[in-house]
């Protein structure tokens, strides 16, 4: 296994998308923190860059997604959509947009988003893309474009598979903000705590999903993840391949030695050692 490597950032302190290596865990910033961390076009496209260097690095085993300032993000920068309503550069926006969630999706490793503020619109769909979700329970969550005559479409796809189809119904038909503690129990957030503790908690969850096997856990993101729109049957079906497939790897075949014979679990390789 490499060792871990020690805390560097890679970015300059202007850019949109801040980025730190440590212990394993590359922690994003989005940094726009006198806009709300609005998501504008050059903010999806080097937030997708990102994405795309991180799905190649195999040092990296957990991501983190936050916000700068006092927001997580309040969705997509309106005064730049009203600069080009047009049909042309709004499909362009959009669909960017949703390539750059789908980038989180089919990412090897789990993306956390860690949430201190506001998550509204394209924030919030931000937020249930995310494999994992902690949040300060300062934090509120809207899908609010309803209330601009604007229905949150694409938000629409992540939050109704991340709390269902009816509570994501009265959030894209409402615009209401909901509370950490309400965005908790339908599933949005995997717990809200406190603003002091918020950081330790993300970490402490990043670092425990980094100390497991990033092969089995890329393995186990892209079965999770494919299998949640599938009949039973379907489900599985790719459920028991995956397990076939993934015990053909050194590091699981080794694991399974150590429990057996009542040894230290190995050292995990990196997903492409």
């Amino acid at each position: 296994m490499t060792s871990p490597a020690p805390a560097t950032t890679s970015t300059p302190e202007d850019a949109l998308i801040l980025r730190e290596n440590k212990d394993q865990v590359a922690w994003l910033t989005l940094n726009r923190p006198t806009k709300l961390n609005a998501l504008s076009e050059a903010t999806i496209q080097a937030l997708s860059d990102v994405l795309d260097a991180l799905a190649d690095d195999a040092s990296v085993r957990v991501v983190v997604i936050k916000g700068a300032g006092k927001a997580f993000s309040a969705g997509h920068d309106l005064k730049e959509m009203m600069s080009r309503p047009e049909l042309e550069p709004c499909a362009t926006l959009f669909n960017a947009c949703a390539k750059m969630m789908l980038k989180i999706h089919h990412l090897p490793q789990p993306v956390v988003a860690m949430v201190d503020g506001i998550a509204a619109a394209a924030g919030c769909q931000l937020v249930a893309q995310c494999d994992l979700a902690i949040a300060s329970t300062q934090s509120k969550f809207a899908t609010s474009g309803i209330n601009l005559g604007l229905f949150c479409a694409t938000p629409s796809v992540p939050l109704s598979r991340a709390i269902g189809r009816k509570a994501a119904a009265e959030m894209l038909y409402t615009g209401k903000f909901i509370s950490a503690e309400e965005a908790e129990r339908l599933g949005l957030l995997n717990r809200a705590v406190g603003a002091e503790v918020l950081e330790a908690e993300v970490e402490n969850l990043a670092l425990e999903i980094a100390s497991k096997s990033p092969a089995a856990i890329e393995f186990g993101k892209r079965l999770l993840l494919n299998q949640l729109d599938l009949p039973i049957e379907e489900a599985y079906v790719i459920a028991a391949e995956t397990m076939a497939q993934n015990m053909q790897h050194p590091d699981t075949r080794h694991g399974v030695r150590a429990f057996i014979d009542k040894q230290p679990m190995p050292q995990w390789r990196d997903r492409k050692e």
